[in-house]
């Protein structure tokens, strides 16, 4: 990311799941100078983005950052040499490792 890039994305950071305008977008994220100075600086920074998939917009052409979906929220890294012990014990990544439990030992009054 660019530095523009990176003050748009941090301003609709702020901003959570809203959809925001993108003349708002230029007057926020940036100075207000260079808001004066030009307009629309911001919006082929928007379109970038959108192309990119940080982005998102509606019919209105608003923008927001794009929602992580449920898979990417819950996806774990895993580190290499974990990994590695793994495979070694021909287990997959995806697969979820189940523990067995004893039974504790019966409590005696």
């Amino acid at each position: 990311m660019d530095a523009d890039e990176r003050e748009i994305f941090n301003f609709l950071k702020t901003w959570g799941h809203e959809y925001i305008n993108a003349k708002e977008i230029a007057k926020r994220a940036g100075s207000k100078k260079r808001f004066y100075e030009d307009a629309n600086w911001a919006k082929p920074v928007l379109m970038r983005m959108a192309e990119r998939g940080v982005l998102e917009s509606d019919i209105q052409g608003r923008f927001r950052i794009k929602p992580l979906s449920r898979k990417e929220k819950n996806k774990h890294i895993v580190p290499p040499d974990i990994a590695q012990i793994l495979q070694e014990n021909g287990l997959e990544m995806g697969e979820a490792v189940e523990e067995t439990a004893e039974e504790p030992p019966p409590v005696e009054n």
